[in-house]
């Protein structure tokens, strides 16, 4: 018998064979991740991937989780969270601010994570989930690995610049911060997470200051009245144009929810791709639903509708026309100049909002021209147009 039919012969007997399957085992936590990932190339020059596992306990005994290990398709490890990492990255109920490494029986929480790579790092095909349970109060240990996923490797959304000019902080952008990154909604019977990646784009002047003078006055922020550009060509497919201005200082109480994102516009730039401007100034929206428009066009001005407590542009990514009932996905710009980054933080970059006082900021000297990043938090930036 020759090498060649002995080999056939075999295939046939494989494929002909029953396929093992592998006995269901009870586990006494169940989860899956809400969405597949999609890396992104920031402007530290990692790749991000930024995602949220749904986790249940299902057992009749509270659950402390212990560790949380990331790990590829072939089981190497790529990130670990210990229990102090979880105990403020787990949201009981998905709801932020309700953070806790323990699951009560029948309780569910939602573990936002973050996983950074070098630029040069082999990207996974899939991520696994390697828990860590203690079993209270008796104090059992155990680990299973679930909530496998296919990391989506989609071509990222390339945008043009949404403003011009110099002095631009991403403020609550990619990828720890929390008031974006963890803003999941209920809606429709189904979590979504529209604003993953979004930006609250507002501006410093030559001293560093967001706003001057009386920080209840409007036209003291630095970038109120800032003309609003296309990112991309697309059509218009949503818009807003009446709702007025907010008091700055706290955002506004009781707000409907069809009025959160102010006066917005929403445009299709294709392949799935939807971009929402959100918070511009009443009566400054120059588009319509179905208008045409190209990169760089003037679509309105910025101001301080809707859910805002400051005038800022607010913009994200989704894979549908509702800027809320949507799945956030990342997209870089496609140049910028890299100027300074707020390296004191979220805190820093408040009190400047609600004060007035200087941005703590670390000069980047020179400026570091960048292409085909996504500007990551606190960073400010220089468009060109």
């Amino acid at each position: 018998m020759t090498g060649r039919l002995l080999l056939a012969l075999l295939a046939l007997f494989l494929a002909s064979a029953p396929a093992v399957v592998a006995e269901p085992v009870l586990t006494p936590i169940v989860g899956q991740v809400l969405a597949a990932p999609r890396p992104v190339l920031g402007s530290d020059q990692r790749r991000h991937l930024v995602y949220e596992v749904q986790l249940n306990n299902v057992t009749a005994s509270t659950l402390d989780v212990q560790a949380v290990e990331i790990v590829d398709e072939n089981g190497k490890s790529l990130h670990r969270l210990d229990r102090d990492s979880i105990a403020k990255r787990l949201s009981l109920g998905g709801r932020r601010g309700a953070e806790s490494a323990e699951l009560l029986f029948g309780q569910f929480g939602v573990l936002f994570l973050h996983l950074a790579l070098g630029k040069d790092d082999a990207l996974p095909r899939a991520l696994r989930h390697r828990i860590t349970l203690r079993f209270m109060p008796a104090g059992i240990e155990h680990t299973l690995t679930i909530a496998e996923i296919a990391v989506n490797d989609a071509a990222t959304v390339v945008l043009g610049p949404p403003l011009a000019g110099k002095g631009y902080i991403a403020g609550d952008g990619c990828c720890d911060s929390i008031r974006h990154v963890r803003a999941l909604l209920p809606l429709d019977g189904r979590f979504t997470l529209a604003q993953r990646f979004a930006i609250d784009w507002e501006q410093a002047d030559a001293q560093n200051r967001l706003v001057k003078d009386d920080p209840k006055a409007l036209g003291n922020y630095t970038i109120f009245g800032r003309d609003v550009l296309a990112v991309a060509d697309g059509t218009v497919v949503a818009t807003r144009n009446d709702l007025p201005e907010q008091v700055p200082g706290a955002l506004p109480k009781n707000l409907p929810l069809d009025q959160a994102d102010g006066n917005f516009v929403v445009l299709d730039i294709g392949g799935g791709a939807y971009v929402l401007f959100a918070h511009m100034q009443p009566g400054s929206v120059t588009v319509t639903a179905g208008a045409r428009v190209k990169r760089g066009d003037v679509l309105g001005k910025v101001g301080n509708t809707g859910n805002s407590q400051a005038p800022h542009l607010h913009l994200h990514v989704m894979d549908g026309p509702s800027p809320l009932l949507a799945n956030g996905i990342p997209y870089v710009i496609d140049t910028f100049a890299l100027t300074a980054i707020d390296q004191a933080g979220t805190a820093d970059f408040d009190k400047a909002e609600a004060t007035g006082a200087p941005l703590t900021l670390t000069p980047v000297s020179p400026p570091q021209a960048t292409k085909g990043v996504l500007p990551l938090d606190l960073t400010v930036v220089e468009f060109a147009r």
